[in-house]
C-alpha cells in the first residue's frame, strides 16, 4: 500500500523555526505543511496589508523559506502553508525572489486566492454568530475571509507546484489536499475524507502532539521539551496514519498526546463540519504500536455542509494598560493601595471605560478574589489595570495613570509597562458556498516566465 509521510513544520504564526528544518533533514518527509493562522491573525495581516499592500503575510514567512526551501528543493518535498495571510500573493511573489537568491530558478509556486469575501460581507444582508448584522460595524470593519477546502489546493499540486500558498484555509485541508492528490482520493468519498481530516487535526497544532501543550511537570513528565521535535505523519491509501516523529528529537508521541489533541477544538466529535466533509471521530481508534509510534484510524465523514465559515474582523474598542511590580515587606498592601488610588484618579479625572480591570498577578488576576486566599504574604507582586474604551485617547488615560504611581503612588513601585491600543475582535459568518470562489496563481520558474 502507498504510503506517505508528511511533516508538521509550524503550529501556529510564531512557532519555532528549527523543528520544521530538522524535519526537512531528517524527516524522510514528502510534505511540509506550515500553519499559521489563528482566529484573529489574519484581520491583523488584513490592517498591515492596507498600510502596505506588498504586506500582509507572515512576518516569519521569508526566515522559514530562506531555512527550508534548499533542503526541500533538493529531496523533493513540497510545501504547503496559509502563511499567504491576507496577502497570498505577495507571499508567492517573496517566495519565488528567494528562490532565485538561493539558485532554485526551477522552484514552482502557486497562490490560492479567493477567499477574501470583505466585498461581499459588506454588500450587507448578513447576519454573524451574535444574530446581529454585520453591517454595524461600518468602517471598523478591517477583514472578511471564507474557509476554503482542499479543493483548490489539490489544484495547486495537480499543477506542479513546489510550494502552495494559500490565506484562509480549514486548518486540516493543508494536510488533506496532500493526501487527496497523492491517493487520488474522490472529492465525495467522506470515508476517506474524514479520515484525511482527522490526519490533518492531529498535525495541524505540530508540538502539541509530541508533547509540547501536553506537558504538566509531575503528572505528565515530558523529557527533552526546549529540542521538542514536531511531528510526521505517516498516511496510507486508506487514510490510516501512524503519528511519529525524528528519532532523537524532544517530546514523545503517545496514545495520550494523540487522544488530547484529537479532543482539541472539536465541538461535536460525531460532526466536524470543514469545508470539505463533516467528519465523524466518535469511533476513531488510537493504538500505541512502537515507541514514538501512534496508530491512528477509524474516522468517517458524511457529505460537507452547503455553506462555508467566514471570519470576520472588526476594531472593536480600544485598551488602555498599565502595570507595576512591589516588592518586599508590605509589598501586598503597597500593591493594593496602588490600585485604590489608580481607581480613584479614573473617578476624579472622568476617564470613560466601559469595562475595568483591576488585577494583582500572582493573587488574584486569573480566578479573583474568591480563590486568591494565601497562607503567607507573597513577597512579590505586580498589578495590572486595563480599560475598554470608545476612543484610544480614553485608553491612553488609563496607562498613563498607573505610570504615574512612579512617583505619585505607594514607595517601591518599578518595572512599569503601559500601552494603548485597538482591539481586533473576530465573528463568523456563513456564505452560500456558491458566493467564494477560489482560483490558483501560478509564480513560474525564471525558464518558464522567460
Amino acid at each position: 500500500m502507498k504510503r506517505i509521510r508528511i511533516g508538521a513544520g509550524a503550529g501556529y504564526s510564531g512557532d519555532r523555526l528549527e523543528p520544521a528544518v530538522e524535519l526537512a533533514e531528517k524527516g524522510d518527509i514528502d510534505y511540509l505543511v506550515f500553519e499559521c493562522l489563528a482566529e484573529r491573525t489574519i484581520a491583523l495581516a488584513q490592517r498591515a496589508r492596507m498600510l502596505d499592500p506588498a504586506a500582509g503575510y507572515d512576518p516569519l514567512l521569508a526566515e522559514r523559506m530562506h531555512a527550508v526551501l534548499p533542503l526541500c528543493s533538493a529531496k523533493g518535498i513540497r510545501i504547503v502553508t496559509n502563511m499567504g495571510a491576507a496577502n497570498p500573493l505577495a507571499a508567492a511573489a517573496k517566495v519565488r525572489e528567494i528562490a532565485r537568491s538561493l539558485g532554485l530558478h526551477a522552484l514552482k509556486v502557486a497562490a490560492v486566492v479567493g477567499d477574501d469575501v470583505l466585498d461581499k460581507v459588506r454588500a450587507g444582508g448578513y447576519a454573524d454568530d451574535t444574530g446581529q448584522p454585520v453591517e454595524r460595524f461600518g468602517a471598523r470593519l478591517l477583514s472578511a475571509n471564507a474557509y476554503l477546502g482542499a479543493g483548490p489546493l489539490v489544484d495547486a499540486l495537480a499543477g506542479g507546484a513546489d510550494v502552495v500558498i494559500t490565506g484562509r484555509a480549514a486548518d486540516p485541508a493543508l494536510v488533506l489536499a496532500p493526501l487527496i492528490h497523492e491517493f487520488g482520493w474522490a472529492m465525495d468519498d467522506w470515508e476517506r475524507l474524514g479520515q484525511g481530516t482527522l490526519v490533518g487535526h492531529l498535525l495541524e497544532c505540530a508540538g502539541q502532539i509530541t508533547g509540547g501543550y501536553f506537558a504538566d511537570p509531575g503528572y505528565k513528565d515530558v523529557a527533552g521539551l526546549a529540542r521538542l521535535g514536531f511531528p510526521i505523519g505517516e498516511v496510507g491509501e486508506d487514510g490510516t496514519v501512524v503519528i511519529t516523529k525524528v528519532p532523537g528529537s524532544g517530546g514523545q508521541v503517545t496514545a495520550a498526546t494523540c487522544k488530547e489533541q484529537l479532543l482539541y477544538e472539536i465541538h461535536d466529535p460525531r460532526a466536524y463540519l470543514t469545508p470539505d466533509v463533516v467528519a465523524d471521530f466518535s469511533n476513531v481508534q488510537v493504538v500505541e504500536i512502537g515507541p514514538d509510534r501512534v496508530r491512528v484510524s477509524g474516522a468517517t465523514g458524511h457529505p460537507r455542509p452547503d455553506t462555508l465559515k467566514v471570519s470576520v474582523g472588526y476594531v472593536d474598542s480600544y485598551v488602555g494598560e498599565g502595570q507595576m511590580s512591589y516588592a518586599g515587606p508590605g509589598a501586598l498592601a503597597r500593591a493594593r493601595l496602588a490600585l485604590a488610588i489608580v481607581e480613584e484618579r479614573l473617578r476624579i479625572t472622568g476617564v470613560q471605560a466601559s469595562e475595568l480591570r483591576c488585577d494583582i498577578v500572582g493573587l488574584n488576576a486569573m480566578h479573583g478574589e474568591r480563590l486568591a486566599a494565601s497562607e503567607r504574604e507573597p513577597y512579590e507582586v505586580r498589578i495590572r489595570v486595563a480599560g475598554r474604551t470608545d476612543s484610544l485617547g480614553e485608553a491612553v488615560r488609563i496607562a498613563n495613570e498607573v505610570e504615574s504611581l512612579y512617583t505619585c503612588g505607594p514607595a517601591g513601585g518599578g518595572g512599569a509597562f503601559k500601552s494603548a491600543r485597538d482591539i481586533v475582535a473576530v465573528v463568523s459568518v456563513l456564505l452560500p458556498r456558491g458566493a467564494v470562489h477560489p482560483s490558483v496563481h501560478f509564480e513560474e520558474s525564471d525558464h518558464a516566465a522567460a
